[in-house]
């Protein structure tokens, strides 16, 4: 990896930190090159500091070290994006964020559907909204309704005609997502489910 070191009069190069999970950005900080050798050998993320002039790893007060997983420089060689697993909030006013964000995971529009699931349950008219009326019947017409849709699936994925096959394929993700909530959970639930099998 070349890093362009003398880019800046200081010798230092902006290091984006970002959650390998979440895939969020939680903080920028500053690297000169005794800083990305220390936090390469000891595992830790290690900045300088222009306030203390010195090295600081973070969590070194706190607790709270950003544990390293990867290093990438961008196309310039004078950036460099850090993944870590951080270790409890990662901005020194205990926030998850250097920007006072959560640090969720995020499924793109799944996210979104499952948001908009959310409002439907909870503001709309069962008259309305299609979502609404299947909270109005209860879980087990949602737990049926999910059954319908994976049987359906199951029909087409043994057939050749691969439209019908994702059309069936999202009708039963969205009725899962409605199944979960009505149960109380989340994707991010399922998330954690699954990262507990990873071996």
């Amino acid at each position: 990896m070349k890093i362009d070191f003398n880019k800046n009069n200081n010798g230092l190069v902006p290091a984006i930190i970002q959650d390998v999970r979440t895939k969020n950005v939680l903080m920028l900080g500053y690297m000169n090159l005794e800083a990305l050798d220390r936090t390469k050998k000891t595992g830790k993320v290690t900045f300088y500091s222009r306030s203390k002039k010195r090295l600081w790893t973070k969590g070194e007060e706190s607790g709270n070290f950003l544990n390293l997983v990867d290093i990438k420089n961008d196309c310039d060689n004078d950036t460099l994006l850090i993944s870590v697993n951080p270790v409890g909030p990662t901005c020194h006013k205990g926030t998850a964020t250097c920007w006072a964000e959560d640090n969720d995971s995020n499924f793109g529009f799944f996210s979104t559907l499952e948001e908009t699931i959310e409002q439907r349950r909870t503001s709309s008219d069962g008259d309305q909204s299609y979502v609404a009326s299947l909270f109005e019947k209860g879980i087990n017409k949602i737990a049926q309704k999910v059954g319908e849709e994976a049987v359906e699936t199951v029909i087409e994925a043994m057939d050749n005609n691969d439209e019908l096959f994702l059309y069936e394929s999202a009708d039963l993700l969205f009725h899962y997502m409605v199944l979960l909530q009505a149960k109380g959970f989340k994707l991010q639930d399922i998330e954690s489910e699954l990262m507990k099998r990873k071996k």
